[in-house]
C-alpha cells in the first residue's frame, strides 16, 4: 500500500508538472507580444498571429493648447484624462494615436526632458493600457506648440530648426537621432516599462507629415538614420513612415526598410468656417491609393493616423469612411481630434474639427459604429460603388436622415431616430443610441447605452443633453460658448425582452441615490449610470463590480453649463404668399420658461402669437395667414422666464414693449408672389458659402444694378502641379459649388413647376468663356450643360429638359490630394428637379486642348429657376 501510494504521488506530481507547464505555455500564448508585419503586408499580433485591427482617436491633453487651457481653467489634468479615457472605453475604442510635441519634451540637442508634459503623457498611456486600449505613437511632430495661439518659446530642436530644416540640416538630424533613441528607451514610471518594450504600442510612426523635397537617395538616407536610431534600442516593433506626402518618393521610403505607410483623410477639406451642407457621401466613396502597388510590392502595411469629416456636424460620414478604409486595406485608424471635455464647450483646439461624447453625441456614436466596422469588415472587402455601398454586412448609412446604424444579432447602435427592426431581441447584448428606436424612446439630446451584464440584468448609462448654441467651426475662443450641457429629468421607455416590464432601477454612480421601478416600460431618468433588473430576478452585482475593464459605477459628464437663455432659430429666407409657414425654435434656459411669444409685422399689419412646446427644447407655431402677403415679414421672439424676459435676435434682456428697450434687430422673411423666379444663387448674399479651392484671384465686387454683386473667378492655370503628388495625371478643371436647399426651403414645393435655368454672368477675359453649369441631386448625380459667356453681361437660358449627366467633382477637394477628383458611382436615376440641392460650376469641360493652358475667368451675378 505504501509503494502504491508513493507511485501514485509521483504520478500526481508528474501530472501536475505537465499541467502547469501546459498552463504556462497557454499563459505565454495569451501574453501580448509585439506586432509584426508578415510577408503579405499584414500587421499581426506576435502571440496569436491574428490580424491587428484598431480604431480610436487622437487626443492631446498633456501637450500644447490642451495643456495650457487646463492651466487657464484650473483643471486637474489627471482627473480630466481619467474621464476622457473612460469615454474612449465607453465608445469601444481600442486604439490611441498622438504626434508627441517633441518641442515641449526635448532640448535643442534632442535630449529627452523629464517634465510635466512627459509625466502627463505617461499617465495617459497607463490609463489607456488599463482599459485595454493600444497606442500608435509618433515621437516627432515638428509642430510648434502654439496653435491656435502664437507659438511660445519651447526648448526643443523643432523650435530651433523648423520642419523643413529638420529634414536636411545635419545638426537637426543628429538631434532627432538622439531624441528618438532616448524616447524609445524612456521607462514609463506608471507602468515600469520602456516605450520600446510596451506591449500596447502597436507601432511607431517616425514623424508627423514630413514634406520631403530632396532626391530619393537623400530621403532614403534620412529615413535610414531615423530607423537606425530607433532600432539601436533593441525594439522589434514595426516602424512606419508617412507616404501620403511627396507620394513620388514612396519607393524611397520603403528602400529605408520601413514596415508600412501612414495616411490621413480629410475628405471635406479643412477650415470652411461654417458647417458644410449637402450630401457629402460622394467625397468618401472610396479611398483610392494610386501608388498602392509600391506598398504591396514592398509588403508594407497601412494605417491611418488622422482622419475627420471636418466642418460637418452630421453623423453619417464616419462609417462610410471606415468602410472605404477597410476596402483600401487599412488596418487601424484614429480620428483627429477628440476634444478634451473640459474645453469642448468652446472647441478652441482645432475649430474645423469637433468631437466629444458629451458635446457631439451623435458624431461620437458614429465613431463607435466605425470601430465595429474596422473589426467586422474584412480587409480589401469590396462593398461596391455608391449607392450599393450604403448597406454592407450589418451596417447601413442614410444621408437624408443623418443616420448610421449597426444592427447585428447582439448589437444595435444608431446615431439618430430610427424605425429599424431588431434582428434578434432575445440575443441582444448591447444598445447605444440617440433619439428613438424600437428599443428606446427618449427625447433627450444625449447618448445612452444599454449593456447586458447577466440574464435579466442590464446597465443603463444616460448622458446629459448637449445643445449647440453657436457655429462650432467659426472663430472660437474660451470666452465664446459653442455648446451647453443640461442635466434634466426626462421620460424614457425601454423595450427589452430580457428585462420585460416593471423592472427595477437602481442608481450606480457616485451621488446617485435613485431607486425605483418602471411603470410597464416607462420611467423618468436623469443622467447617470443605473442597474436595470427584471422583476423577480435578484443579482449580486453592485457599483464596485468590474465590467468590460470598467466599474459599474463609472460615469463621467460635465455638470450643467446653461447660464442664461439661449434661442436657436433660422428665419426662412423666402416664402410664397398664402403658403403655410411655421416658426420653430430650440430654446434652453437656466430659468423656467413660462411662455414664448412672437411679435410680427408685415407692412402695416401687426400681430402677436405664442409658440408652444413640442418636445424637449423645441417650440413652434404657425404664422397667421394675414401676415403671409407680399412684403417683408419681420418678427421677434420673446422668451418669458421665471426671472425675466429675453428678446431675439437681439439676444437682450427685456422686450420691445418696454419704453427703454434698445434692441432693433428682427428676423426677416421675404413673402413673394408665386410667379417670382426662384433664385438659387445670388452673389451678393451667397458668395461666402461657395465651396471652392482657394485662389488669390477670387473676389466679390458690386455689380451695376443696386443690390447686385458679381462673384468673380479668375483661374491662371486649370492644372497646377501638386508638389505632394508629382505623378498625378493632369485634370484641367476648376469647379466650385453652392448648396441652395436651405435658401429655397420656403419654396421647395414650387420646384416642379420650373422649366428653365437662367444664369446671369459674363466672361472676365477678352474672349468667350465656356462654363459648365450643373444641378446636383441629393444622391450626388449631376446634370448640366456648357454655356458660353461673352465679355458683356447677359442672361443665358437652359431648358431643363436638355440637361445631360455630367461628372460630379468631389468638393470640397479632399486631402490628401491624390484622392479621386470625380465621384464614381452606379447611379442610373434620371434627372429630377425636386431632388436637386446644389449648383456646380466648372471651368474646363468643353475647352479645346489649345485653350487648356490659357487663363480663364467668369463672373456670376445670379442663377434662377423660371
Amino acid at each position: 500500500m505504501k509503494l502504491y501510494s508513493k507511485n501514485l504521488n509521483v504520478l500526481i506530481f508528474l501530472f501536475t508538472l505537465l499541467m502547469s507547464g501546459d498552463v504556462l505555455a497557454q499563459s505565454s500564448k495569451t501574453t501580448k507580444q509585439d506586432v509584426y508585419v508578415d510577408d503579405t503586408g499584414v500587421m499581426r499580433w506576435g502571440h496569436n498571429e491574428k490580424e491587428v485591427k484598431g480604431f480610436g482617436v487622437n487626443y492631446s491633453a498633456p501637450f500644447a493648447h490642451g495643456y495650457r487651457t487646463a492651466q487657464t481653467l484650473g483643471v486637474n489634468l489627471k482627473e480630466a484624462i481619467d474621464k476622457d479615457v473612460y469615454h474612449f472605453s465607453r465608445l469601444g475604442f481600442d486604439l490611441y494615436r498622438i504626434h508627441v510635441w517633441d518641442t515641449e519634451i526635448s532640448d535643442v540637442d534632442g535630449n529627452l526632458l523629464d517634465n510635466e508634459h512627459l509625466e502627463l503623457f505617461d499617465y495617459l498611456l497607463k490609463q489607456l493600457k488599463d482599459r485595454g486600449i493600444n497606442f500608435m505613437i509618433t515621437p516627432i511632430a515638428y509642430w510648434g506648440s502654439g496653435w491656435p495661439e502664437p507659438d511660445p518659446e519651447t526648448p526643443g530642436f523643432s523650435h530651433k530648426f523648423g520642419k523643413d530644416s529638420s529634414l536636411t540640416n545635419p545638426e537637426a538630424i543628429k538631434a532627432q537621432e538622439n531624441y528618438l533613441a532616448q524616447f524609445l528607451n524612456h521607462v514609463n514610471p506608471f507602468t515600469g516599462v520602456a516605450y520600446k518594450d510596451e506591449p500596447n504600442i502597436i507601432a511607431f510612426e517616425i514623424s508627423n507629415e514630413p514634406h520631403h523635397r530632396g532626391s530619393a537617395e537623400e530621403v532614403t538616407e534620412f529615413v535610414d538614420k531615423m530607423i537606425s536610431s530607433m532600432r539601436s534600442t533593441g525594439t522589434k516593433k514595426p516602424i512606419f513612415y508617412n507616404v501620403s506626402h511627396s507620394t513620388h518618393l514612396a519607393q524611397a521610403y520603403f528602400d529605408a526598410e520601413i514596415q508600412g505607410g501612414t495616411f490621413q483623410w480629410y475628405p471635406t477639406g479643412l477650415g470652411f468656417g461654417k458647417e458644410l451642407q449637402g450630401n457629402l457621401l460622394p467625397n468618401v466613396n472610396d479611398y483610392d491609393i494610386p501608388f498602392d502597388d509600391v506598398i504591396r510590392e514592398n509588403n508594407g502595411a497601412k494605417l491611418v493616423y488622422e482622419f475627420d469629416a471636418a466642418d460637418v456636424m452630421k453623423s453619417y460620414m464616419y462609417p462610410a469612411m471606415a468602410r472605404s478604409f477597410r476596402e483600401a486595406g487599412i488596418q487601424i485608424a484614429t480620428q483627429f481630434a477628440y476634444d478634451p471635455t473640459y474645453m469642448a464647450y468652446a472647441n478652441t483646439e482645432y475649430d474645423t474639427h469637433y468631437m466629444n461624447l458629451a458635446y457631439t453625441p451623435q458624431k461620437a456614436l458614429a465613431l463607435m459604429i466605425s470601430g465595429e466596422i474596422f473589426h467586422e469588415l474584412p480587409m480589401y472587402e469590396n462593398t461596391g460603388r455608391y449607392p450599393d455601398n450604403l448597406e454592407f454586412g450589418d451596417f447601413s448609412i442614410d444621408y437624408e436622415n443623418d443616420l448610421a446604424e449597426l444592427n447585428s444579432v447582439e448589437k444595435f447602435i444608431y446615431t439618430n431616430t430610427t424605425s429599424t427592426r431588431l434582428k434578434n431581441d432575445e440575443k441582444l447584448k448591447q444598445v447605444a443610441g440617440f433619439g428613438n428606436s424600437e428599443v428606446v424612446k427618449y427625447e433627450g439630446k444625449g447618448a445612452y447605452f444599454l449593456d447586458k451584464l447577466e440574464k435579466g440584468v442590464w446597465r443603463l448609462e444616460v448622458m446629459p443633453d448637449a445643445i449647440l448654441v453657436d457655429n462650432p467651426f467659426g472663430n472660437n475662443s474660451l470666452k465664446k460658448t459653442i455648446a451647453v450641457i443640461n442635466h434634466t429629468s426626462r421620460e424614457m421607455n425601454i423595450h427589452l425582452a430580457d428585462i420585460g416590464m416593471d423592472f427595477s432601477i437602481l442608481g450606480l454612480n457616485e451621488g446617485n441615490e435613485f431607486s425605483g421601478k418602471a411603470e410597464g416600460s416607462k420611467f423618468s431618468i436623469e443622467p447617470g449610470a443605473y442597474l436595470l433588473t427584471r422583476k423577480g430576478v435578484s443579482t449580486k452585482l453592485g457599483p464596485e463590480d468590474e465590467w468590460d475593464q470598467k466599474k459599474l459605477k463609472e460615469f463621467a459628464a460635465p455638470e450643467t453649463t446653461v447660464d442664461k437663455t439661449y434661442l436657436m432659430h433660422d428665419a426662412l429666407p423666402e416664402i410664397s404668399e398664402d403658403t403655410a409657414m411655421e416658426i420653430s425654435a430650440e430654446i434652453v434656459s437656466n430659468e423656467e420658461i413660462e411662455k414664448v411669444e412672437v411679435w410680427y409685422q408685415n407692412g402695416n399689419v401687426y400681430e402677436n402669437g405664442q409658440l408652444e412646446r413640442q418636445r424637449g427644447y423645441e417650440w413652434a407655431m404657425d404664422v397667421p395667414e394675414t401676415l403671409l402677403k407680399n412684403g417683408f415679414l419681420k418678427y421677434r421672439i420673446i422668451v418669458y422666464t421665471s426671472g425675466s424676459s429675453y428678446t431675439f435676435p437681439d439676444d437682450m434682456q427685456g422686450d420691445p414693449g418696454e419704453w427703454d428697450y434698445l434692441g432693433e434687430e428682427s428676423y426677416t422673411t421675404r413673402v413673394v408672389d408665386k410667379d417670382r423666379p426662384l433664385y438659387l444663387f445670388e452673389a451678393n448674399e451667397d458668395s461666402e458659402s461657395v465651396v471652392r479651392q482657394w485662389l488669390p484671384s477670387l473676389n466679390v465686387v458690386p455689380a451695376n444694378l443696386p443690390g447686385e454683386a458679381e462673384f468673380q473667378v479668375n483661374v491662371e492655370k486649370l492644372f497646377e502641379e501638386d508638389i505632394e503628388n508629382l505623378d498625378a495625371a493632369p485634370v484641367n478643371d476648376y469647379s466650385f459649388r453652392y448648396y441652395f436647399r436651405d435658401k429655397i426651403k420656403g419654396r421647395i414645393e414650387e420646384l416642379g413647376a420650373k422649366s428653365r435655368l437662367v444664369i446671369k454672368g459674363r466672361a472676365l477675359t477678352d474672349n468667350r468663356e465656356k462654363l459648365q453649369v450643373a444641378l446636383v441631386m441629393k444622391n450626388g448625380a449631376s446634370f448640366g450643360k456648357i454655356i458660353e459667356l461673352d465679355p458683356q453681361l447677359q442672361e443665358h437660358e437652359l431648358d431643363l429638359s436638355t440637361l445631360k449627366e455630367v461628372k460630379t467633382v468631389t468638393l470640397p477637394r479632399p486631402y490628401p490630394s491624390f484622392l479621386p477628383y470625380y465621384f464614381e458611382h452606379n447611379l442610373t436615376t434620371p434627372f429630377d428637379l425636386n431632388e436637386v440641392e446644389s449648383l456646380q460650376f466648372s471651368i474646363g469641360p468643353g475647352l479645346p486642348n489649345e485653350e487648356l493652358e490659357n487663363e480663364h475667368g467668369v463672373g456670376i451675378i445670379h442663377v434662377r429657376l423660371e
